[in-house]
């Protein structure tokens, strides 16, 4: 376990005109973790990871990733340090094909491995080689949410952020996306902060995972213990098992 933690986030504020989205929010990300942010529609969960990625901005607190304040610094900054993003609702390019939008993840900087990214991404989602030169408006969801972490991994991220890659999925598919997630971390090492509303499946996967009210974080553990406790299974687990 890393002395100090990946992503480091100290109580930040975000606010959209006068509206406080955020209130004073504290998360640790450690090197070669899987950690989980659930909570209810609108929570703050999303408006976090934007804040993370610069969009909106952090109007108080601070930011810092592998020891680099990121607090003020511009989103194509931000993910030229090897941050990628799979972002709620997809957002694919849905006039290009499979693969484009793979290109259109890969970081110029490591065109070299472009051959060995794309096969990677096909050997953890099989599917997308089938659909390789297929329009991305024109597949299913799982898909499109698979093409998502795609092209996200492209950029060979330290720190993957995935918002919601759960939502409005078949439980078959949420069960592959989250075991492709458990590969990348297991084998790769990588490095994983997800937002989910499947409370469930997302605090089974993580080592730790942290609870979010109204733009506070409210309870923190690890993924095992906030799975136990009656608290947070009264309020996100009763029937909501995937």
């Amino acid at each position: 376990m890393a002395a100090k933690p990946l992503l480091q986030v100290e109580v930040v504020e975000t606010y959209y005109g006068n509206i406080r989205a955020l209130g004073g929010v504290d998360v640790a990300v450690n090197e070669g973790e899987i950690v989980a942010l659930i909570g209810a529609n609108g929570a703050g969960k999303s408006t976090l990871m934007m804040t993370i990625f610069g969009n909106p901005r952090a109007r108080a607190g601070t930011i810092t990733f592998a020891g680099t304040d990121i607090t003020h610094m511009p989103t194509h900054e931000i993910a030229r340090l090897r941050i990628a993003q799979s972002p709620e609702g997809r957002r694919i390019f849905p006039r290009m094909t499979v693969l484009e939008n793979l290109q259109m993840g890969a970081s110029l900087d490591n065109l070299q491995y472009f051959d060995e990214d794309v096969e990677k991404v096909f050997t953890l989602f099989p599917r997308l080689k089938e659909r390789m030169s297929q329009r991305g408006g024109t597949l299913s969801g799982g898909e499109q949410q698979m093409l998502s972490i795609g092209r996200a991994l492209m950029a060979r991220p330290k720190l993957l952020l995935l918002d919601e890659p759960s939502l409005g999925l078949a439980p078959l598919i949420v069960r592959q996306i989250f075991d492709a997630i458990r590969q990348l971390n297991k084998t790769e090492g990588l490095t994983v902060f997800l937002v989910e509303q499947n409370a469930f499946g997302a605090l089974k996967l993580a080592d730790r995972g942290y609870v979010m009210v109204n733009g506070r974080v409210t309870m923190s553990g690890s993924g095992r213990d906030l799975l136990a406790d009656p608290e947070v299974r009264a309020a996100y687990l009763e029937g909501g098992r995937h």
